[in-house]
């Protein structure tokens, strides 16, 4: 009994270390992509990194091989992509007008609110209130702290909603295929909407050496091992707790932004920052199976 009880616990917090790892990989390959922003910009960073992740997903995957799919599943398989390629747009181009912490938390109002959707219990109104007040907080000034810029938050916001549109898509594209061969397909149809922007937006950039080390770097960070390392949380953890987890993420992205890009935040911000943590993580733990 003692040695079961022991391995539980040891693959509880194998999970748990590849779930904080994941996160990690997640915020510090956003800080190198931030770092690419002064060389070609957002856009053709979100192209290259799409691009990137598709080729490694596509050879790792290889998403040619199964059963063929009828159009209404293509159909689904597409829109999934594409709203990859979408969240991945507006979420990058947020970071060029906010902080990492900031832009991470707004971001996280898109399945925060997917949750509150069917919702009728006056807890998750409450949560929610926190939530909102978290974000108005966001933008109040603290001794002459400049007010974020409004570019910055609707972009965050519409990353959240196209957030809110992967989880469902992905959700149906599951019911079809394997896992891998869903990212991979994803991650292609993603690379057909940015990769032409990225192209268009970068120009002949694109093309240095050091730009498609660093932008590959991204691609790998934000990609392939968060995604690598999430299935060995997966695995071992049920659902709820891994959404409970997955809810500091916006610290997460601070602590990163701070040490990483020397974003400071005022006292006021991580105050705002922590209650829309705190929504999201009583939102789930007190969310009916």
């Amino acid at each position: 009994m003692p040695s079961h009880t022991s391995s539980s616990g040891q693959t509880r917090l194998l999970a748990a270390g590849a779930l904080v790892l994941s996160m990690v990989s997640l915020q510090v390959g956003a800080a190198f992509a931030k770092h690419l922003f002064e060389t070609i910009g957002p856009i053709a960073t979100t192209g290259l990194r799409s691009g990137f992740a598709a080729l490694v997903l596509g050879l790792l995957w290889r998403p040619w091989r199964g059963a063929r799919l009828e159009r209404r599943q293509w159909l689904v398989v597409v829109l999934y992509g594409l709203v990859l390629g979408g969240m991945n747009l507006c979420f990058y181009n947020s970071l060029k007008f906010l902080p990492l912490g900031i832009a991470v938390a707004v971001e996280f109002t898109g399945p925060f609110c997917l949750a509150l959707i069917s919702s009728r219990r006056l807890l998750d109104f409450l949560w929610l209130g926190l939530a909102v007040a978290g974000l108005l907080g966001l933008d109040l000034p603290w001794h002459g702290t400049p007010p974020l810029s409004g570019r910055g938050l609707i972009l965050a916001l519409a990353a959240g909603a196209c957030w809110a549109a992967y989880i469902l898509f992905g959700q149906k594209v599951g019911r079809l295929m394997p896992g891998g061969r869903a990212s991979a397909l994803g991650q292609f149809f993603a690379a057909t909407l940015t990769l032409p922007l990225g192209v268009a937006s970068g120009g002949g950039a694109i093309l240095s050496l050091p730009v498609l080390l660093l932008a590959f770097v991204v691609a790998m960070m934000s990609g392939a091992i968060p995604y690598s390392l999430e299935m060995i949380s997966l695995k071992r953890m049920s659902a709820k707790t891994f959404s409970i987890l997955v809810s500091l993420e916006p610290a997460v992205g601070a602590a990163v932004g701070w040490l990483g890009l020397h974003e400071h935040l005022s006292p006021l911000q991580m105050l705002s920052m922590a209650a829309l943590i705190i929504a999201s993580l009583g939102c789930t733990a007190t969310a009916r199976r």
